[in-house]
């Protein structure tokens, strides 16, 4: 007996008692392995638990006898296991798979939920702190500036300071007259640029208006880093490259292309250009100024790229890059 496995054991002893239920009594089970060297918990672990199961795959594999047993008894315990849906079981299996997917789509629907209304309380937030600045602006009748505030290098990013001392101008847009065909041209192009694509139609017919065609020859430098900026520029034709010094050297690190808008960093943040952009070739481009900018296009441009930067800045991989490339990576968004 010592050499017969649990399974076999119990066969045996059924086939010997003359017994064909399909189990047997614990008794006859316990006399089954009485010779096996097993501490008593392992004896009653292979009574109750293994034994019946071993039993019951013997009994299919006699009654089937499969070419190749091992398979057999792999698939076997697959099906008891659940692994393989039995007859009867399959429609219960893609049930419970479309429950599992409806609760997944349920949680993502709830995170996206979460985040929109994180993004909507920080805009809130912005507006709240901006009435605030506002407030603080308000300076006394005979409060005289420091020479350095009226005006000089635009050395930190920031939007430009209304107050007492400096107010906002009434404002009358520059008017640029242009046939049909190239207004049209020139709307197709900024309806497609992350910066003037949200305007409303009359104040993109202000900017259509104000822009101002410019040309440059290859190799020419139209802006050139670390300068203060006072236009953007958005390429109708040619595909003019981005210099950054990195290390004492100047490197491309873009190519732009026609539709691209280049220069509004400095517009948008009151900050120094930076980066440096050369015409690699002729190249075509429509000139803003910053006045027409702040008053058409800086609003909604700002609270947008902000909250894109906000989010770029919470994701760890990039948090670390600088502004001219966060902006990159927001305009590709």
């Amino acid at each position: 007996s010592s050499h017969l496995g649990p399974g076999c054991l119990l066969a045996r002893v059924r086939t010997e008692s003359g017994v064909d239920s399909p189990s047997l009594t614990p008794a006859m089970a316990a006399q089954a392995i009485e010779g096996l060297a097993f501490p008593d918990e392992k004896k009653k672990y292979i009574v109750e638990t293994l034994d019946p199961i071993l039993e019951q795959m013997v009994q299919d594999l006699l009654a089937q006898v499969p070419e190749d047993p091992t398979l057999f008894m792999i698939n076997w315990l697959r099906k008891r296991s659940g692994v393989i849906p039995q007859a009867g079981q399959e429609k219960v299996g893609l049930a419970m798979q479309n429950m599992n997917l409806k609760r997944e789509l349920q949680n993502m629907h709830e995170f996206v939920e979460g985040a929109v209304s994180a993004v909507g309380q920080g805009d809130k937030g912005s507006e709240d702190e901006s009435e605030e600045e506002e407030d603080d602006d308000e300076m006394p009748d005979d409060y005289v500036p420091p020479a350095a505030l009226k005006r000089g290098p635009r050395a930190s990013v920031s939007a430009e300071a209304y107050g007492q001392w400096n107010k906002v101008q009434a404002f009358t847009p520059p008017e640029h007259p242009k046939p049909d065909s190239v207004t049209s041209n020139i709307r197709d192009i900024l309806c497609n640029s992350f910066m003037f694509s949200n305007l409303e139609p009359k104040d993109m017919d202000v900017v259509i208006l104000a822009m101002v065609e410019r040309v440059f020859d290859a190799g020419a430098r139209i802006i050139t880093e670390g300068d203060d900026g006072e236009h953007l520029y958005v390429i109708e034709q040619g595909s003019p490259v981005c210099k950054k010094k990195i290390d004492g050297e100047e490197k491309v690190v873009k190519t732009c292309q026609p539709g691209d808008v280049f220069g509004e960093l400095a517009l948008l943040y009151n900050c120094p250009r930076a980066a440096s952009v050369v015409a690699k070739g002729d190249c075509v481009c429509w000139q803003l100024d910053r006045e027409s900018f702040n008053h058409i296009v800086k609003d909604s441009a700002v609270k947008r790229r902000e909250r894109y930067d906000a989010f770029l800045k919470s994701v760890a991989l990039i948090a670390s890059i600088g502004a001219y490339e966060r902006s990159q990576i927001a305009d590709a968004l």
